[in-house]
């Protein structure tokens, strides 16, 4: 989701797939039961019958009518409701569509048909929001828990309902609160699991920090980015704790650095990149004004004035003579 950084280990690649792949929708989706995946690239959200780029018809013998009905969104007669008017056997029934075939979780190549099929680029903030809104633990992955309460939550049962809510989950992202809540869940989710990760690495965490601000980006983030890019060797991680508090310098912080003080109990980090950045925009100023020097020098600029007062003496004489 957003971009899988961390379980590939390459900031450039989807959030969906671990290899990057963008063309995922070309592999064979294995279910059980047997049957592939359809190598055709198509708009899921709008599907004929038995064309799912997921691997449906392998599930057709035993359930086609329920898998269907639930990947389309269509009303199937003994699917009972919750409260709020959403098919727990429909959100089962989609989750199985993109199921691994050993384990109780979609994977890597399940969720890159399950993006596919949602109309969404895998390397995109909504994906992003939507694991988020899943609660996802790890990238590339959504246990069957988090598909089945990040569905209840969402309050969508079918891909065309999920479609739907896109707009009501990044609108939730944007307020204050949420954001913030988002925006700390992006470091935990970078994280690998597997590896026992505390820290993210300095690639991971600037592939994160551009996605996670999307919406909202500040006027200091890619300063911020590129002082960390143009710092490799004294930077390889990124803690929690810097993490978190760069949304807060962010807030409390001007774009100019000049309330920004060292006494304040900032990561020292931050210290560093303060005195970097009023250095870089010192030389910058420095050339800016070297380069306006260049375009005025002393030959250019005396014929000037001396035209300019041989004007204003004619000025002189012109009104004289009235």
């Amino acid at each position: 989701m957003g971009q899988c950084v961390t379980k590939c280990k390459n900031p450039t690649s989807s959030l969906g797939s671990k290899s990057g792949d963008k063309e995922g929708g070309s592999k064979s989706h294995h279910k059980k039961g047997g049957g592939g995946h359809k190598e055709e690239q198509h708009a899921p959200c709008s599907k004929a019958i038995g064309e799912l780029s997921n691997g449906t018809k392998a599930l057709e013998v035993t359930m086609e009518t329920p898998v269907i009905s639930a990947v389309m969104g269509e009303p199937h007669k003994d699917m009972g409701l919750d409260g709020d008017g959403l098919s727990m056997l429909r959100i089962e029934e989609l989750f199985y569509c993109y199921k691994d075939e050993h384990e109780d979780a979609i994977l890597e190549e399940g969720m890159e048909m399950f993006c596919i099929d949602l109309c969404v680029d895998p390397a995109e903030f909504r994906v992003l929001v939507l694991a988020w809104k899943f609660q996802a633990a790890t990238m590339c992955k959504f246990t069957r828990k988090e598909f089945i309460d990040g569905c209840k939550a969402i309050k969508a049962d079918s891909l065309e309902g999920i479609c739907l809510s896109f707009p009501v989950m990044l609108l939730d992202a944007k307020g204050e609160e949420n954001f913030k809540d988002l925006y700390r869940f992006t470091f935990q989710f970078g994280l690998d699991a597997d590896e026992g990760q505390r820290s993210l690495q300095r690639d991971i965490a600037i592939a994160l920090w551009r996605l996670v601000f999307t919406q909202n980006s500040p006027a200091i983030l890619e300063h911020w980015l590129d002082f960390l890019s143009e710092n490799p060797s004294s930077i390889r991680g990124i803690s929690r704790d810097t993490w978190n508090m760069f949304l807060n310098f962010t807030q409390a912080i001007g774009p100019d650095l000049s309330n920004y003080s060292e006494e304040e109990a900032w990561p020292s980090l931050f210290d560093t990149f303060v005195e970097w950045e009023l250095e870089r925009r010192k030389k910058e100023e420095e050339q800016m004004a070297k380069e306006e020097e260049g375009r005025c020098t002393d030959s250019e600029c005396s014929p000037t004035t001396d035209r300019l007062e041989t004007e204003g003496s004619r000025g002189s004489q012109t009104w004289g003579g009235h």
